[in-house]
């Protein structure tokens, strides 16, 4: 199973629907770790054995940057929020974690949808 850490951009309702559906997660938020650099949000989620899930696209700017440096991250899921509605993300996120593992995605960008 993949543990979720959840940008503080990410919508309200997709932590819900995940929840709903028994997905482990941990939001920014609730981490206390709100207004962080993104170089700061990977390591945390690593540091916690979390795959950070987010909707900016200067986490994937950071994570290929790490890719091209050879600098260790849990993976990080991609979704743009204009193009991947919320039903979608629930249900991509809800396979991976349930279907996956998190070596599947260490040191990768996933790009929803699936």
């Amino acid at each position: 199973m993949i543990p979720f850490y959840m940008d503080e951009h990410v919508p309200r309702a997709i932590t819900n629907g995940l929840r709903l559906r028994g997905i482990d997660l941990l939001t920014v938020q609730e981490d206390d770790f709100s207004g962080r650099s993104d170089s700061e949000l990977l390591d945390r989620a690593t540091l916690l054995m979390r795959v950070l899930f987010t909707h900016d696209d200067d986490l994937l700017t950071e994570a290929t940057e790490r890719q091209r440096n050879g600098r260790k991250f849990c993976g990080v899921v991609y979704a743009h929020h204009m193009r991947v509605s919320i039903g979608q993300c629930v249900k991509d996120l809800e396979i991976l974690s349930k279907h996956g593992d998190i070596e599947d995605v260490r040191n990768q960008i996933v790009f929803l949808p699936l």
